[in-house]
């Protein structure tokens, strides 16, 4: 499964399952937005999880999973079983990992930010052949889909390029399709410039990249500018994020999978879809589905369900206006007499349709970082500098 395959499916209501596995991880990035460490050991029950991934059917199932954290491949043996169970149903998996196994043990160098270390004859970090996996997470990494690996800034202070490179080269040659998840502060950012021609150079065009910005959240939320001012109330603006249900590190299951919403408790009651200890995949799936408030926010967005049949636009950002709504039995109201029953379902798919029309390239641009959204696509070059521009 390429990145732009499941990239494309992000607009679609409960095509997709996200998993966080732990919130451990024995990196510590400036900027994470889960402000995991090595001691917070936060995460569901795996025999829960176990559970809820084994209910799914050939017939009701996710087109695909996401595993995450955290670092999930601090659980492999999880994380293998989870994938198995998951494609026995018929769904394709993922993975996100921020790649501390790769680390050679060189140090970390200042050289190691600009990609310098340990380069080869033909520019190559570690050749084809690539690097020592240890067998645990090798065997983790075979029994999924497609492979991502997260590489910024703050990653590399942690994990040198020149390791990364060498653990992806390892892992395509195990035939996993991979992808890099890239972060920067923007289109005008000269090291995201500096980063993907380096992947471009090393993998041949042949490696995507999801490419964002980084946001306010975590360990980021002291230094980070917010990404976009807010839309305007007037205007619809589809929130493709309530698409996907998400499992919590509580094992709480949300319809959102923004940081702040993922943390915090109680979770607003038009966006808590229930929990892996107590329900079945099929549950979840019929409450995110069926649900009048999701659909208008996935249709309109909540800053135009508001503005429309609540109470008012309320302060603060786009997300915190989501989670506010739970108090506003105007917009309530309102959601249920538009998107209930089947005219809402309609309404729902319809939003799915526009929003996936110009494939994985616009899901970017609208939740990414646009001047970069080419790069979802193998081989795709970022935009000139001329339309960058545009973009800023």
């Amino acid at each position: 499964m390429e990145l732009a395959e499941l990239v494309a499916r992000r607009p679609f209501p409960a095509a997709g399952l996200l998993i966080g596995l732990t919130r451990r991880c024995p990196l510590r990035c400036a900027h994470c937005s889960t402000g995991s460490d090595l001691f917070t050991r936060q995460e569901p029950d795996g025999g829960q999880l176990e559970r809820f991934v084994g209910s799914f059917t050939e017939e009701n199932r996710p087109d695909v999973v996401m595993l995450t954290g955290g670092e999930p491949l601090l659980l492999p043996a999880l994380a293998e079983r989870l994938s198995t169970l998951a494609r026995r149903a018929g769904s394709r998996t993922a993975l996100l990992s921020g790649m501390f196994f790769a680390r050679s043990g060189s140090g970390r160098s200042g050289s190691a930010r600009d990609g310098s270390t340990g380069r080869r004859r033909n520019g190559r970090y570690g050749g084809r052949r690539g690097a020592a996996i240890p067998p645990a997470i090798l065997r983790a990494i075979r029994s999924v889909d497609h492979f991502s690996a997260s590489l910024d800034v703050h990653h590399e202070r942690e994990v040198p390029r020149a390791d990364v490179f060498r653990a992806l080269h390892r892992i395509r040659a195990e035939g996993v399709a991979v992808s890099l998840h890239l972060t920067g502060t923007g289109a005008a950012d000269p090291y995201l410039a500096g980063l993907t021609r380096a992947v471009e150079e090393e993998f041949d065009g042949q490696v995507p990249c999801l490419v964002n910005e980084v946001r306010p959240f975590g360990r980021a939320a002291s230094w980070a500018r917010p990404a976009r001012s807010g839309p305007d109330p007037a205007a619809a603006s589809p929130c493709s994020m309530a698409a996907w249900p998400v499992v919590a590190f509580d094992g709480r299951v949300l319809a959102c999978c923004n940081q702040d919403t993922v943390d915090r408790r109680p979770v607003p009651a038009h966006l808590d879809l229930g929990h892996i200890g107590a329900d079945d995949w099929a549950t979840v799936r019929r409450r995110a589905l069926e649900s009048p408030v999701l659909r208008m926010l996935r249709t309109v967005g909540p800053t135009h369900l508001a503005a429309r049949y609540g109470s008012g636009p309320p302060a603060g950002s786009y997300c915190d206006g989501c989670r506010a709504l739970g108090g506003d039995e105007a917009a309530m109201a309102g959601a249920q007499a538009v998107a209930g029953g089947a005219a809402g379902a309609l309404l729902d798919l319809t939003a799915a349709v526009r929003g996936s029309r110009e494939g994985a390239q616009g899901v970017v641009r609208r939740h990414g970082c646009a001047a970069y959204a080419p790069l979802v696509v193998t081989g795709g070059p970022a935009l000139p500098e001329s339309e960058a521009e545009e973009v800023r």
